[in-house]
């Protein structure tokens, strides 16, 4: 076996896990299988991961970051902010239309987590994750094409986070890809209406609450 840095070998052995999972199910995922899948020993598995539950957070976060890679890579500024938030959706879309199995694993992970005691907290660090991620889209988008928004970043962080949860669900289960996209066009819609730039046409006093302050009460996320 050839030797690999030890990083190497958790992100080997946590991809392997993520296709093993994705397959057969979380609970039906072993440790042999997963270094079946790798190609590696047992004891390489164990020096690499202590328990299940870091094996677990390890894939929570590799699912996480396939996601915002892509969204990431196709945040770039196009004629519109509107467009350039589109065009990001659009990129976390298409991974879900060609990784479906792999975005179901991420909801079975969260009933596993929730259901198994000790467990819970990987939940809990999961739809943290889901956050940050999109705070650091948010921020990214706002390097690339200045704009101001209505409403603090963590609340719109955490209601992209929930509709675009809610919908790879709903896509999961229902289907109709001529739906989905329609409603990642009302959420693009939504999205493009809290924010603006100094290129907006200046309104009268009181006519819109200030950037950054949000006068009606919080999202339900």
């Amino acid at each position: 076996m050839a030797r690999m840095p030890s990083a190497e070998r958790r992100r080997q052995l946590t991809e392997a896990a993520i296709r093993v999972m994705a397959r057969d199910g979380v609970g039906r995922a072993t440790t042999r299988s997963i270094c079946a899948e790798a190609g590696v020993s047992l004891s390489v598995f164990h020096y690499c991961f202590d328990s299940k539950q870091a094996l677990l957070e390890s894939v929570i976060v590799a699912i996480t970051e396939h996601g915002i890679t892509v969204a990431r890579e196709a945040i770039r500024p196009r004629a519109t902010l509107r467009e350039t938030i589109r065009a990001g959706f659009q990129a976390y879309w298409d991974h879900v239309a060609a990784n479906p199995g792999e975005h179901m694993l991420t909801y079975e992970l969260t009933q596993y987590a929730l259901r198994r005691p000790g467990f819970e907290h990987l939940a809990r660090r999961q739809y943290e994750l889901y956050s940050d991620t999109y705070t650091e889209l948010i921020e990214q988008l706002r390097l690339l094409m200045p704009f101001e928004l209505r409403v603090p970043v963590p609340v719109l962080a955490r209601y992209l986070a929930a509709m675009t949860d809610g919908l790879t669900l709903n896509h999961l289960v229902l289907g109709d890809a001529a739906v989905s996209a329609a409603i990642l066009d009302m959420i693009t819609d939504h999205v493009a209406g809290l924010t603006h730039t100094a290129a907006d046409t200046p309104e009268r006093d009181g006519d819109r609450p200030p950037a950054q302050e949000y006068a009606g009460p919080p999202l339900s996320v």
